[in-house]
């Protein structure tokens, strides 16, 4: 257990040696974070835990666990002997992520709201008072690397490739990466609870965080219902054919199989396409399902972290969702702010509103939000 230990310091010491350096720790309540705190204050940094209040509803979900996660942030900060705060930001949460979430859905999409937090209230807000109250850096317990590349800062996914973060953080520029330290992301997700038994965390078992950034495991459905109204509509087949009523076209996503409003009986469908303005819920069966697939995926609002954008056209690995393996493609500007992919193998349930994220081997890119792809003209 010592040379666990002893190989985490130095990992994190061949990253960042600024001893004397202040750093916020972002104490989630989760064991990444608490792990990342004692990590650093090893290291000699002073450390001070601030956990985020950025939500406390408990709309969608049967509990928000806000209440025993900032406990478990404060047992943390007390455990390693650390100052603790709280930091709210809910009105900021409120009008930048999820307002932007519910105004998503109402168009027709469907938003990322997680990138959209990191971008801009983690690395954005949160950075910004931390500096107010005398930080020089903000660390996470996010599962990714920065490292110095050609003169700039270049993002790596987490040596534990099973929980690499870095499609959330695909939207970070330099100035964020400059004050960022993520002391987890050279350790696997074992060496991280082994550490925290060894210091006696109490959230050393704690099950990792789902659902919405800091909200936690919601049924969209319900958490859609509390600021969009019900819209009662058809459900109608590819050839026209009413099969089932919805509750409203914007509550639901392509690909979706359960609680579209199918009537009973028959094949299951699944969402191929949606019309918000006519109201219209478009579904087909297993033997259509092929009209998901497509190997073209056309996005805008492209960023990259480099600063700079790259040479057209760019071959790269591709993910047009979280956890997906990442698929060869190539990218090309069709100008300067709309872009097209070209994936080597089909990709399913291309979704207009989330994140297509572009990786060369380890390091992460950038990306863009989906438009869609060749069949959403149904």
């Amino acid at each position: 257990m010592e040379s666990l230990q002893n190989n985490a310091r130095m990992k994190l010491m061949d990253k960042k040696s600024y001893f004397t350096s202040t750093v916020f720790t972002a104490l989630s309540g989760g064991v990444d974070s608490s792990v990342s705190a004692v990590l650093l204050k090893e290291q000699g940094f002073n450390v001070t835990g601030v956990y985020m209040k950025n939500w406390t509803e408990d709309i969608g979900t049967a509990h928000c666990p806000w209440k025993e996660d900032v406990e478990d942030a404060r047992a943390v900060a007390e455990k390693i002997g650390i100052p603790f705060e709280i930091f709210n930001l809910q009105k900021e949460y409120k009008e930048i992520v999820v307002d932007y979430l519910i105004e998503g859905y109402k168009s027709g999409i469907t938003p990322n709201p997680d990138i959209l937090c990191n971008q801009e209230i983690k690395f954005k807000l949160f950075l910004k008072r931390c500096f107010a109250r005398g930080a020089s850096f903000i660390a996470t317990g996010h599962y990714a690397r920065i490292v110095e590349k050609d003169g700039r800062r270049a993002l790596l996914k987490g040596r534990d490739t099973r929980k690499d973060q870095t499609y959330f953080l695909s939207r970070l520029n330099q100035e964020q990466l400059a004050y960022a330290l993520f002391p987890v992301g050279d350790m696997e997700k074992k060496e991280v609870r082994a550490l925290a038994k060894q210091f006696e965390f109490q959230n050393a078992e704690k099950k990792d965080s789902q659902g919405l950034c800091f909200v936690g495991k919601v049924d969209f459905h319900e958490f859609l219902k509390a600021y969009l109204p019900l819209k009662p509509g058809d459900v109608v087949t590819t050839e026209g054919k009413v099969v089932g009523e919805h509750e409203g076209a914007w509550f639901y996503t392509i690909g979706q199989r359960h609680g579209i409003g199918v009537y009973g009986g028959g094949a299951p469908y699944f969402v191929i396409a949606k019309n918000v303005k006519q109201n219209r819920l478009i579904v087909g069966n297993e033997i259509e399902e092929q009209a998901l697939f497509s190997k073209t995926v056309f996005f805008e609002n492209a960023h990259w972290i480099s600063g700079v954008a790259p040479s057209f056209p760019l071959a790269c690995e591709g993910m047009i969702r979280y956890r997906q393996m990442p698929s060869q493609c190539v990218v090309h500007a069709l100008d300067v702010s709309r872009f097209r992919v070209e994936f080597v193998s089909l990709q399913r349930a291309v979704t207009p509103g989330q994140s297509v994220v572009f990786y060369q081997g380890e390091e992460c890119l950038g990306g863009g939000i989906i438009e869609g792809g060749l069949i959403d003209a149904v």
